[in-house]
């Protein structure tokens, strides 16, 4: 995924993408990034991941579009690599649309996955939506029972949830969402909009859910309406409880 807002390759320059990712790490009250390997390697070799929380983005394979998009395949960290390189934890997507066989293997990955990190005593971050596909592009459904219905579909994956944490999105009726588990959850950004006020208003209302923990946002602050990047992670680390 390239696009950021109404731009479609907002994030196709590596460099710029890079840039933005060092001046929100450097803010106060940023505890780490969450990327893919190649990200995460660019970033480490320009000096600016000491301290932080690193967490490793484990099933690239469903791409967007792609008549296999929910066939999320790992094809970037694994468990064991994530506990070789000294990472905090690893992230997996998991897409579940009741029509679409692929999306077996991916819950059965994603198990596996959960598994495994949990052997090695490290966090397992699981993004879950039910999903559909709506003119032939996977589109998530953002009702409070279709992410009760992920939510508790998540907590239960793997041989242990020890070390199992949950990466939701904000939606109507958040209680009744984060009650379907005992999990810890971290919050992500949703989609860039004009907006720039509607994000940090409601992360502040799910931070008051006793096991909403966090903000995991990616273009949300990266490339934010005027592209200030400070500005932008700033007004999140300022809703933090």
């Amino acid at each position: 995924a390239l696009a950021a807002g109404d731009r479609p390759l907002a994030m196709a320059d590596r460099a710029e993408l890079l840039r933005r990712l060092c001046v929100a790490l450097e803010r106060p009250g940023v505890d780490g990034v969450l990327g893919t390997p190649d990200v995460i390697e660019d970033l480490l070799l320009l000096g600016v991941l000491d301290d932080k929380v690193v967490i490793g983005s484990m099933n690239r394979g469903g791409l967007v579009g792609a008549s296999f998009e929910i066939d999320d395949r790992f094809t970037a960290y694994d468990a064991p690599s994530i506990a070789e390189r000294g990472l905090d934890g690893g992230k997996m997507l998991l897409r579940i649309d009741d029509e679409d066989p692929a999306t077996a293997r991916t819950l059965e990955s994603c198990a596996h996955a959960v598994t495994g990190l949990a052997r090695h005593g490290l966090m397992a971050m699981v993004e879950p939506f039910i999903s559909r596909r709506d003119g032939g592009r996977v589109r998530n459904v953002l009702t409070p029972e279709a992410m009760t219905r992920a939510v508790a579909i998540a907590s239960g994956l793997g041989a242990s949830s020890a070390h199992t944490w949950l990466k939701v999105p904000v939606v109507d009726e958040m209680e009744r969402v984060m009650a379907a588990s005992t999990l810890p959850a971290l919050l992500l950004g949703g989609e860039v909009t004009d907006d720039r006020d509607a994000a940090p208003a409601n992360w502040r209302k799910a931070l008051a859910l006793p096991s909403v923990m966090g903000i995991v946002a990616g273009r949300t602050l990266l490339y934010p309406p005027g592209d200030d990047v400070a500005a932008a992670v700033d007004a999140a680390v300022e809703v933090m409880p």
